[in-house]
């Protein structure tokens, strides 16, 4: 398929999921696993491993990722959004073909339900159905799949109002963290992650030789009805902001009683995690470690972003007195990237989704213990986006600006509640661990949202400076 690198590209490069753009990056090749389908189906279906390289001298990694191909051999007018391109392919007798996106193609999509439900082997790719408990949700092998449009860096397909199959498109060798934390919360029996149903495991080669081998998607029950926690804490403000006189607890769509569950659920979840997967300790060294690398961070950021340098020193303090903490720290498997986009509001409660980690980071990285503050201080900054997010509709208006700080206080304090009633000690106390975190956040939205959303940065620059002062 070497000849069809640059159609191949070229789709690669206008997709969400592909995290290459804005760099001078180029696909050096394609590789395919074994057929998914039956020999002489039509579409024939198989997985595109795509690899892309800085440019020339450059030294960046090799960077590799998962493209299902179904092939036509004709052109199929519904599926013109999802075309990779058009060539004469040698492995099916150099048919010429119309090669599309199969996670888009209904037509090949029913080869990973199958695959999941009979736990299916191939040759370089395994099916693997979860042990559920009794009662696991069974989906329709018939079931039809839609994409949703709402991920970013995977893609992910609903069958049926049923299960909600996600498929990873940046890969990495090893265990997915969102696979292996799901499925020990499913296996264990949690009803605060959706049941994880199966997943797909496969290899592929390795730039430079060998092989490598990782999970390439995974299925879970579908959240029927469920909204996102964004979504839901977000009305909430839209109700406060419509009634400026009112406070937080007076109005109809107050969101602290939801805090106060989501709180903990959270605890719930940590707890299970800690059951499931085990737990160490950081000595005093480990946390100078730490102290060092969020120094670093701070750093880079405040040269970066000049908006940031003022508010450095003040922002230091927290990393200084992290250093100092002379305390060993219980740690464990964690969210790793909580926020509100993360949760899910069910007719049963809240449920946690997306263990997979910070998506810059690497694999390593998201599959290491750390503290339990980390997701807390997730959720605490997330409260504060939520309301202030929405400001921009009433520049000016300070009895509004101070309603969103009150909003974000009710609701971050209602958080901890409800974490210290369910895990039995208040974050709040470990306020050395709860500031550096927060800090460490801050300093990470400061960058994100001065590269990605600059109409959003005076959101982590008002925490930055209200953290300096402390």
């Amino acid at each position: 398929m070497t000849s069809h690198l640059d159609q191949v590209q070229s789709f690669c490069a206008s997709q969400r999921w592909f995290g290459e753009k804005g760099h001078d990056v180029h696909v050096e090749a394609v590789a395919t696993s074994t057929w998914l389908s039956d020999a002489d189906a039509w579409p024939a279906v198989r997985i595109g491993f795509v690899y892309c390289a800085g440019p020339p001298g450059a030294e960046s990694p090799i960077r590799v990722y998962q493209l299902p191909l179904s092939y036509h051999r004709a052109p199929v007018e519904n599926l013109g959004h999802a075309l990779v391109g058009e060539w004469t392919e040698p492995d099916l007798g150099d048919t010429e073909v119309w090669v599309y996106d199969a996670l888009h193609d209904k037509e090949a999509t029913p080869y990973w339900l199958d695959g999941l439900t009979h736990g299916r082997q191939l040759d370089g790719l395994e099916f693997h159905p979860v042990q559920a408990p009794e009662g696991s949700i069974e989906v329709p092998e018939d079931a039809q799949s839609l994409v949703l449009t709402v991920e970013q860096s995977n893609t992910s397909l609903v069958f049926g109002d049923v299960a909600l199959l996600k498929v990873f498109r940046r890969l990495e060798p090893g265990s997915n963290p969102g696979v292996e934390i799901e499925s020990a919360l499913t296996e264990a029996g949690s009803d605060l992650v959706p049941e994880v149903l199966g997943s797909a495991r496969g290899r592929w080669p390795r730039a430079g030789g060998g092989t490598d081998s990782g999970e390439l998607a995974m299925m879970t029950a579908f959240q029927k009805n469920a909204t996102d926690g964004w979504t839901f804490a977000t009305s909430s403000v839209r109700d406060l902001y419509a009634e400026a006189d009112l406070h937080a607890e007076e109005v109809g769509g107050d969101f602290a009683a939801e805090s106060h569950r989501l709180g903990a659920s959270t605890a719930q979840v940590h707890s299970e995690l800690a059951k499931a997967l085990g737990t160490d300790v950081w000595e005093p060294a480990k946390l100078v470690e730490h102290a060092d690398a969020m120094r670093r961070r701070l750093d880079k950021a405040a040269a970066a972003i000049p908006e940031l340098a003022p508010y450095a020193g003040g922002l230091a303090r927290a990393f200084d007195a992290l250093a100092a903490y002379d305390q060993p720290v219980t740690v464990q498997r964690i969210h790793g990237d909580f926020h509100l986009g993360q949760v899910l509001r069910t007719i049963d409660g809240w449920k946690l989704i997306d263990f997979e980690g910070e998506p810059a980071k690497s694999l390593v990285e998201r599959r290491a213990l750390d503290t339990e503050v980390k997701d807390i201080a997730g959720m605490l900054r997330s409260f504060d986006y939520a309301a202030r997010s929405l400001l921009a509709d009433h520049q000016g208006d300070q009895q509004i600006a101070y309603r969103a700080a009150e909003w974000t206080t009710r609701n971050q304090q209602a958080f901890c509640d409800g974490y210290a009633e369910v895990a039995g000690a208040d974050p709040r106390e470990h306020g050395v661990l709860l500031n550096a975190f927060l800090a460490d956040k801050v300093i990470y939205e400061v960058l994100y949202d001065a590269r990605n959303r600059p109409s959003w940065l005076p959101i982590p620059l008002a925490a930055a400076a209200q953290l300096a002062e402390q």
